[in-house]
């Protein structure tokens, strides 16, 4: 796959991802503690999903890596707050958080391999 594919792959990913917790957020139980929570989640999620799209079409290498590392740290929230939220009991609800966080910490995976190859071209002058 070329390197374009990959990036609008990871674009179509990190959308996905904004967009499935959204879908989640609906399901959840209204309880004083999911109102906040809730909302952190999906301002993180999608934040995660903007910053990839902003580090794609970064101007430099030194404001991609700051991108890439951003959306690292977006999707680290998205998923402590995936972990914070009450799902209630429906197992359906837990099976969807528990695939979300996965999905969170691949994303985290993947964007620290990242700027951790980009911090060593970026410095090999």
């Amino acid at each position: 796959m070329e390197d374009g594919a990959k990036r609008r792959d990871l674009e179509e990913r990190t959308f996905e991802f904004a967009e499935s917790v959204r879908a989640f957020v609906k399901q959840l139980p209204r309880t004083i503690s999911n109102t906040e929570d809730v909302r952190q989640l999906v301002r993180a999620s999608g934040s995660a999903a903007a910053n990839w799209i902003e580090a794609d079409e970064a101007l430099s290498k030194k404001d991609f890596l700051m991108r890439v590392k951003i959306c690292r740290k977006e999707a680290k929230e998205s998923r402590l707050f995936l972990r914070l939220v009450d799902a209630g009991l429906a197992n359906a609800t837990l099976s969807a958080r528990d695939q979300l966080a996965d999905e969170a910490r691949e994303l985290t995976r993947f964007s620290l391999r990242l700027s951790r190859r980009t911090s060593d071209c970026f410095f090999e002058f």
